[in-house]
C-alpha cells in the first residue's frame, strides 16, 4: 500500500467512526416523558404509580424502554413557565400534566410536543 492510499483510507476512516458512533447513540437513546406536576412528588405519589402501572401494562417499563422527566411546581404555579420550558429543552416526546395551570404551560412552551392533559371524576 503506498502512502496516498494508506492516507485516503486513514481520512475516511475517521470521517465515517463519528457517523457511526453517532448512529449508535441514536438507537440506543429511549424516549421520554416529561411530567410537569403542579404539587409536590409526594402528595402525587398515587397519581404517578397509576401512570407508571399503565405504562408497564402497554409494555413500557421505566429505566428500560422510557424515562419519565418530572418537575414539580410544589404548588407554586408561577413556576410552571420555567418547568414546562426546561422539558421542552429536554425533547421530551410528551408532556403529561394536569389541571389548567400546568396545561396552559406546557401549551405555551411548545407547539410541537403532544401535551397529555390528565383529568379524574370521582
Amino acid at each position: 500500500m503506498d502512502r496516498r492510499t494508506f492516507t485516503r483510507t486513514l481520512a475516511g476512516s475517521l470521517l465515517v467512526v463519528p457517523l457511526v458512533v453517532e448512529a449508535q447513540q441514536r438507537t440506543a437513546a429511549i424516549p421520554r416523558i416529561g411530567f410537569l406536576g403542579t404539587e409536590f412528588a409526594s402528595s402525587e405519589a398515587s397519581r404517578i404509580e397509576a401512570m407508571r402501572t399503565g405504562l408497564r401494562e402497554l409494555g413500557y417499563v421505566e429505566g428500560k424502554n422510557i424515562a419519565i422527566e418530572f418537575r414539580w411546581a410544589e404548588g407554586k404555579v408561577d413556576r410552571l413557565p420555567n418547568l414546562a420550558s426546561e422539558l421542552v429543552s429536554l425533547n421530551v416526546a410528551m408532556i403529561v400534566t394536569y389541571g389548567t395551570p400546568g396545561a396552559l404551560a406546557a401549551k405555551r412552551a411548545t407547539q410541537t410536543i403532544p401535551i397529555v392533559i390528565v383529568t379524574m371524576v370521582i
